[in-house]
């Protein structure tokens, strides 16, 4: 066995993972998995650039995380940062803070490696199921970004678009400086035309139609499990291999986008830092699933960082 740490930095938050892992087999064995809201891509999509505030956040956790892997004694450590870095001008700033606290230089991944990533983390245990027939089609709905990867056994085809709950929340539900509550129809209207131009820019690409078995990764996703559920806090073990119908998750999209703030920080599963932008992840979701014809999705909470792990391994 060789104890690994793998962290995954997105637009929205930042998510580490302390396993061992068996070189032989690539099986994992979970020991920490914790996860931090730091908005890192607070509007970079307007800027171009990192604010100092989402940099100094994201920091914070980083040495927090520096700390766990110490104690854990990991022997190795990867660090993989995704769609928020990929596209700022300050990059580099990131890059040194990073360097500094966890000793590691974050890798600024491609759209493509992080589809791979999330594909390999989702889909590895499912591959002895008989319940879910392939090929799987594995959605990683991001802040800033959404991976779409096909496969069986191995990616046949992969498209990361910029489509992402963070992202939609400041380009379509942001007037003068707050998130309107609840947005207009002109709003969501607006919000859906833009992810409906990033999934006919995914299908040229990805076959998403052929897919047999929806997967779905990330905090939207999960958080919309929670919600189908009426859980009383948020529950891994039962969020893990869900299914919610895409009825469902029609229901839950509408009913956040009728929601007031205060109304979506009541639901009791839903993480202080989701609030504000779960209702764009939920309408990617709702969307995805008319456009393939998705009677359900399965919702993974294995995805990238497990990708990762078993990188490493």
């Amino acid at each position: 066995m060789t104890r690994v740490a793998a962290v995954d930095c997105g637009t929205n938050s930042i998510r580490l993972l302390v396993a061992d892992a068996d070189p032989a087999t690539g099986e994992l064995v979970e020991l920490d998995r914790r996860m931090t809201i730091v908005r890192l891509g607070q509007g970079v999509d307007r800027t171009g650039r990192l604010a100092p505030e989402a940099l100094e956040r994201t920091f914070a956790a980083c040495r927090e995380y520096a700390e766990i892997v110490k104690e854990h004694g990991a022997e190795r450590l990867r660090f993989v940062a995704t769609s928020a870095s990929r596209d700022a001008e300050n990059r580099d700033e990131f890059v040194r803070g990073v360097l500094d606290i966890l000793g590691v230089e974050p890798e600024v991944i491609t759209g493509d490696q992080e589809a791979e990533f999330s594909f390999t983390g989702a889909t590895r245990e499912l591959a002895g199921s008989d319940r879910l027939d392939r090929p799987y089609l594995v959605v990683d709905i991001g802040g800033g970004s959404t991976e779409f990867v096909v496969g069986d056994d191995h990616v046949r085809a992969a498209r990361s678009v910029d489509v992402g709950c963070v992202r939609m929340t400041e380009r379509h539900l942001v007037r003068d400086g707050a998130v309107t509550d609840p947005p207009s129809a002109a709003q969501i209207a607006a919000m859906r035309a833009d992810i409906e131009r990033a999934l006919d820019l995914a299908e040229q690409t990805v076959p998403l139609r052929e897919a047999r078995t929806l997967v779905g990764l990330a905090g939207s996703v999960t958080t919309v499990s929670a919600i189908a559920q009426d859980l009383p806090e948020y529950d891994s073990a039962r969020i893990h291999h869900s299914r919610v119908s895409r009825d469902r998750v029609r229901e839950i999209t509408d009913r956040l986008l009728r929601s007031t703030h205060a109304e979506r920080a009541a639901i009791p599963s839903l993480h202080p830092g989701r609030v504000d932008v779960i209702a764009a992840g939920a309408l990617v979701l709702l969307s995805i699933m008319e456009r393939i014809g998705a009677e359900e999705v399965v919702v993974s909470e294995h995805d990238i960082l497990d990708g990762i792990g078993w990188s490493l391994a």
